[in-house]
């Protein structure tokens, strides 16, 4: 999430009661997960195992539960409750609005937009010529809809990240405070959802073409042409290509890469990066050929044992 305008370190510390280690002149220009950060950006790690990862990245300022060694230029703020913390700067900087029937903010909408009866649009939305929204869709807050886009009734974009951090037996949500950002010549389908970024953006890329009820995960990003039929499943943070194909209820894992000119087959599991240009097809997906080889020698073994 990007800040209207800078905020100066010293003000954050005082605000929450917080130590500073390094450079206390820093100001922030943004606030992100450790997956998303550029220069600027704050970030919070609160476990040993990420320390290094935190502090080395592109983060300017680290919220951090303990005074550790930092590199020239960056900054730490200590305290107990990172994640307590970072999550509060969010919901200070983006409070929670409800859409109940106030006027809408920093609304953008081009005069050629067609918007159907009951469909509901949020904050801070932008949405270009000639693009159509059905009767019964939702947009919610942050959601950025390029040219010539078509999304058909029923589609709830921006909705909330699945996103917890679970503490003392508990689970505890993870603010959203990203956005959803769909480029030129889209579609969405029927029921479709697609969740905002935690702190970055979900994207779905210029010409893209979803059937209905597929469910696109926070912070994953879709290249340019790609098809999804019905019932797709994709992952938070899984990043897919150009030109890839994905037939009807494929369930694809996060965190994977699934690079361009891939086809995945019907009812497929995605458990990990793919190659280009390949054709995957069963659960664990593995390449077709390959599959079908393996279901080729049970069937013959099969076979024998009838006999």
């Amino acid at each position: 999430m990007r800040f209207n305008k800078p905020i100066a370190v010293r003000e954050i510390a005082k605000k929450y009661g917080l130590k500073i280690l390094g450079n206390k002149d820093l100001v922030a220009t943004g606030i992100n997960e450790i997956h998303k950060v550029e220069h600027g950006d704050i970030t919070f790690v609160d476990h040993e195992k990420y320390y290094k990862q935190s502090i080395y990245s592109d983060a300017s300022i680290i919220i951090i539960n303990k005074s550790v060694d930092i590199p020239e230029g960056k900054a730490l703020l200590v305290t107990d409750q990172p994640f307590n913390v970072y999550n509060d700067i969010v919901n200070t900087l983006r409070p929670f609005q409800p859409l109940n029937g106030r006027p809408m903010t920093d609304q953008h909408i081009h005069k050629d937009v067609i918007i159907e009866p009951g469909a509901i649009i949020g904050d801070r939305v932008k949405i270009k010529a000639g693009t159509y929204i059905q009767a019964g869709a939702i947009i919610h807050s942050d959601v950025i809809i390029g040219e010539r886009v078509m999304i058909q009734s029923g589609a709830i974009i921006g909705t909330d990240a699945f996103y917890f951090k679970k503490e003392e037996g508990r689970h505890h949500k993870w603010t959203s405070c990203g956005r959803v950002v769909i480029e030129d010549d889209v579609v969405i389908g029927a029921g479709c959802t697609l969740n905002k970024g935690v702190s970055g953006d979900t994207v779905i890329g210029e010409g893209t073409k979803m059937d209905s009820q597929v469910h696109v995960g926070h912070g994953a990003v879709l290249g340019k042409h790609c098809l999804v039929a019905a019932q797709v499943g994709i992952g938070g943070k899984t990043i897919i290509g150009d030109h890839v194909t994905i037939y009807g209820q494929v369930g694809i894992a996060h965190n994977l890469n699934i690079p361009d000119h891939v086809t995945i087959l019907g009812k497929s599991g995605v458990t990990k990066d793919l190659e280009a240009g390949k054709t995957y097809f069963g659960y664990p997906a593995v390449e077709a050929r390959e599959r079908y080889k393996e279901l080729a020698t049970l069937r013959a073994l099969c076979t024998e044992n009838k006999h």
